[in-house]
């Protein structure tokens, strides 16, 4: 059996549906039918994905197929490398996302699109390509734990997966897997 850990970018990026709760009904309809995996969710996760689903709209009945766990984060240990890299790249983010302020300061223009830019540009160069919840840490020990193929839309969680030596899969991936009944 294949252990699974699911993201919520998977119900958000409308890969199962138009929806994040018809997509994450329409996963869990697949998810049903499907042999060989066992697909588990940290509880913050779920919570994270409710804020973008209408969770009246969530088949309840069919989470039997979905386990909510959380991961043992006093009993896991992780490579002091990755806190290394971490940090590294935290500071050339912070230090590009000042240099990004400095010129926007600088500019010319009108303050409400120098703001806009300046918002969009600095999420950028902060946010993208790098963990940056809790839910994110969450999803990565917890596919650590399991040993389990991590399932993300998230290219920050992909390439820390991939540090950490976790495998992933596009969501396209799972649903073609689940979709034609693989395993």
């Amino acid at each position: 059996m294949e252990n699974i850990v699911l993201d919520t970018s998977v119900f958000v990026g409308q890969f199962f549906g138009k929806s994040p709760a018809e997509s994450f009904n329409n996963f869990l309809s697949l998810a049903t039918k499907s042999k060989g995996y066992r697909f588990y969710m940290p509880p913050a996760v779920l919570e994270e994905l409710k804020k973008f689903a209408d969770e009246s709209r969530i088949e309840v009945e069919s989470l039997n197929v979905l386990t909510l766990k959380p991961p043992k984060k006093h009993e896991l240990s992780v490579p002091a490398y990755l806190l290394y890299n971490l940090v590294t790249d935290m500071r050339k983010r912070i230090d590009k996302g000042l240099r990004l302020a400095e010129n926007a300061v600088r500019s010319d223009g009108k303050i409400d699109e120098i703001i806009r830019t300046l918002r969009a540009n600095y999420r950028e160069a902060t946010r993208e390509g790098i963990i940056d919840s809790k839910e994110d840490v969450d999803l990565l020990l917890l596919a650590k734990e399991l040993n389990g193929t991590l399932v993300t839309a998230d290219k920050g969680l992909t390439l820390w997966a991939h540090e950490l030596g976790i495998p992933t899969l596009e969501p396209e991936e799972l649903k073609s897997r689940l979709g034609s009944g693989d395993r």
